[in-house]
């Protein structure tokens, strides 16, 4: 028989560590629900930087222009300053701050630079995406919406899907610089927009820092850096904070390009002179553009991208609670601008606009030669405000019929919109990418990668020594070992393993040092093998002014429009000018045409601009001759050189 219990029997007293009376339970679901956006948000993060972090490793490599910086960093580490060939003030680096941050960090840990690159370069690009969600869930703000949400990962599973976005991770290049710097930028900016004026002098002050040095990240961000700095300028603070605002943004950037006009002796560092940044190449731009979207069929997840970021914007203007301190603001017209200026939609804006003028910016120059490199970044800040969305899980009980219907519709079409997006990056993160990647087609595009691993067959070609399985490589360091202590101009053949070998003469000329020359294209590999007192330039000018300041070629390959011709560096390092010793290929006259060439007035004040000794004197001529030095333009053809800038013409020697 069972035994009754009464009403009126004492219970067991419970455990304080009970949980699972069902009096807690509604107490408990409701703060997992209050909490369900920042732990999905946690949950994507995660997830995303894992995925990325393996994918990037995976496809890990630097790249032959990779190792061009390491050449200044080893210069900087031997005490011969931020040079690229000792004795020669040439600035071959785009990026200022990603060849400082190099050489700190090998300095620091005296580890391989290639190594110390390779580590900066993963562990900015991952934790770029990070930093970007944090800034984009703060952006949102779903406290101030009714009910809750998933928050899921979206552009970030765009941006992460792109083969190139995982090839750029590594590479040596600054493309995982320049989006994490995006990524700080647009976080800091969001936590500004969210904060009350008066409250936040040291946010402030930081955003003022990282928007101003944009310019020494990469020169094009300055268009993004200088709508945020004119966004923040303008909204509501006292003059004092914003003269130091002005001071912060402008003290690193104006100092380093008052160093750069009295070192260099130019406006810009030399990479830009070498591939005319103001010039414009319109077809080549929308040709590199179509390289992009083709292979991915990219234009899916941006329209995809585009609707999600209108039904997050619609969604949130029906569901978001009114805000207590959303008052009106006291003052005129310019006041209430002012005051808008400092607003989450503000912040969007910036970037939006930016990433669109970073786009247009590489259009008009033609883009890049390799594939997708420079459209990432424009990419990336396009996709900031729809890096993460929210899924939002709407309330039907308490809500008016029009909240409820917007947020079932809202929920649907986010989720539909997020399942289109996985579903492509799932398809799209095994794409082979552009047809033909490796080889260098009519558009002057290329795989670099792949094409590096197919010519060497090694899977992560990383270090320098790997980049010596490259056609003429090994002959090249065997060359140089032969005839270094001699002097001259060593030149590639056209067999793929041999050099041709022009010596100084004995004793060389006057002023001409006894030094060995290395001329050829591949600047990275070239100059990573060799030991610095070697010189290596290029035909391209990106290490070699007289190169850099010829005209660009209107149908050359994009990024490589510059093609000085091989008369010039024998005629310009003092070599031996006449058969047999000139290759065969060469023709004496022009040599001796180029010799007189180069005794042209405002091209020997060039040269002294970056091989005089330097001294106050020199940096203040530098800097006051910096304007006309970096539009100044030689003409390849000596003949023509000779006749711009009269001068006689030296007798026929012939063949």
């Amino acid at each position: 028989m069972s035994r009754s219990i009464s009403s009126a029997e004492p219970r067991a007293p419970r455990h304080p560590d009970d949980t699972s009376s069902d009096s807690r339970r509604p107490s408990d679901r409701a703060g997992l629900i209050r909490r369900l956006p920042a732990i999905t948000a946690s949950i994507s993060t995660l997830v995303v930087a894992v995925l990325f972090a393996i994918g990037a490793w995976d496809r890990r490599w630097i790249a032959d222009d990779g190792l061009i910086v390491l050449r200044t960093v080893r210069n900087l580490l031997a005490g011969n300053g931020p040079v690229f060939n000792k004795g020669e003030r040439v600035e071959a680096n785009t990026s200022t701050v990603w060849t400082y941050l190099i050489w700190f960090w090998s300095w620091v840990t005296d580890a391989q630079t290639e190594y110390v690159v390779l580590w900066i370069a993963l562990t900015l690009s991952v934790a770029a995406l990070p930093l970007a969600i944090w800034g984009t869930y703060r952006l949102l703000d779903l406290k101030a919406r009714a009910g809750t949400a998933l928050v899921l990962p979206f552009g970030a599973l765009i941006y992460i899907a792109l083969p190139p976005a995982r090839d750029f991770a590594t590479s040596g290049l600054e493309v995982s610089l320049c989006i994490f710097w995006a990524a700080a930028l647009w976080t800091q900016m969001v936590l500004w927009s969210r904060r009350a004026p008066g409250t936040d002098r040291g946010r402030i002050l930081l955003i003022a820092f990282t928007a101003g040095i944009s310019p020494l990240v990469r020169p094009e961000l300055a268009l993004v850096g200088a709508l945020a700095l004119l966004v923040v300028v303008a909204s509501p603070m006292t003059w004092r904070l914003r003269a130091a605002f002005v001071v912060v943004a402008a003290v690193l950037p104006v100092g380093y390009q008052i160093f750069r006009m009295g070192y260099y002796g130019l406006l810009v560092p030399n990479t830009a002179v070498a591939k005319d940044a103001s010039g414009s190449k319109w077809e080549q731009g929308f040709r590199y553009l179509g390289n992009l979207f083709s292979p991915y069929v990219l234009l899916l997840p941006v329209i995809v991208a585009v609707v999600a970021a209108g039904v997050v914007w619609w969604t949130r203007t029906q569901q978001t609670r009114p805000r207590v301190d959303d008052e009106p603001v006291a003052g005129g017209r310019v006041a209430r601008l002012s005051a808008r200026l400092r607003s989450p939609g503000a912040v969007v804006v910036v970037f939006v606009v930016g990433g669109l003028l970073e786009a247009v910016y590489w259009l008009r120059q033609g883009g890049d030669f390799m594939h997708a490199r420079v459209l990432l970044v424009p990419l990336f800040l396009l996709l900031l405000p729809v890096v993460v969305i929210p899924v939002a899980i709407p309330q039907l009980r308490g809500s008016g019929r029009r909240v409820a219907v917007a947020g079932v519709a809202g929920s649907v079409a986010s989720a539909a919109l997020f399942v289109t997006v996985a579903v492509w990056a799932v398809v799209t993160s095994h794409s082979p990418g552009m047809h033909n990647g490796t080889d260098i087609g009519r558009s002057g595009i290329v795989d670099e990668r792949r094409f590096y691993i197919q010519n060497m067959s090694i899977k992560h070609p990383i270090t320098a020594e790997d980049y010596l399985d490259y056609p003429r490589m090994r002959a090249m360091v065997e060359a140089v070992e032969e005839h270094s202590q001699i002097g001259g101009v060593l030149l590639p053949a056209a067999d793929y393993d041999t050099w041709y070998y022009d010596p100084l003469p004995v004793p060389p000329a006057p002023g001409v040092p006894k030094q060995l020359t290395v001329f050829f294209l591949n600047l990275g590999m070239t100059s990573m093998n060799t030991s610095l007192d070697v010189r290596v330039v290029d035909q391209m000018g990106l290490a070699y002014p007289i190169a850099s300041h010829t005209e660009r070629l209107e149908y050359a390959r994009i990024g490589h429009d510059k093609d000085l011709d091989t008369e010039w560096v024998i005629a310009e390092s003092g070599a031996i000018e006449t058969h047999p010793y000139l290759p065969f290929y060469l023709d004496q006259d022009w040599v001796r045409q180029a010799r007189v060439a180069l005794t042209c007035r405002p091209t020997q004040d060039l040269i002294a601009s970056y091989k005089a000794p330097m001294s106050l004197t020199r940096f203040r001529r530098n800097v006051l001759q910096s304007f006309a030095f970096t539009d100044y333009r030689i003409e390849r053809v000596p003949m023509y050189e000779l006749e711009r800038c009269k001068l006689p013409i030296p007798p026929e020697i012939g063949r």
